[in-house]
């Protein structure tokens, strides 16, 4: 039996852009990829706190350091500048796997976007 379980958590970004007229997805600090172990093209649920909206969409990755989070085409509807969003991933996997599955959750400075240096 598979189930699909948490694979990688962003936790409370800020969104820095809403670009209607691009042709979709998120656009995601590199560092905040790599950090949730994400790549390009990952299918991604995002959460808005503001609002409660909920959406799917697909990573592309944004520049380096940069702290960018921009929600893209319709997305862009979804959340404001400003906005603090959750960005999810999940995997599937055989049962017994997952339960000794340890996702990958960041928890970056809401005022930047960037890692927190613990």
């Amino acid at each position: 039996m598979f189930v699909q379980i948490l694979k990688s958590k962003i936790h409370r970004v800020t969104v820095t852009e809403a670009d209607l007229n691009y042709v979709g997805s998120i656009t995601l600090d590199q560092d905040l990829v790599d950090a949730a172990n994400l790549i390009e093209g990952e299918r991604v649920q995002v959460v808005n706190v503001n609002n409660g909206e909920r959406l799917e969409t697909y990573v592309i990755l944004g520049e380096r350091g940069s702290g960018t989070v921009c929600l893209n085409g319709p997305a862009a509807r979804k959340a404001h500048v400003g906005d603090i969003i959750i960005v999810i991933s999940y995997a599937s996997m055989e049962f017994e796997e997952a339960k000794k599955f340890k996702p990958w959750v960041v928890f970056p400075d809401t005022a930047t976007n960037r890692l927190i240096e613990s």
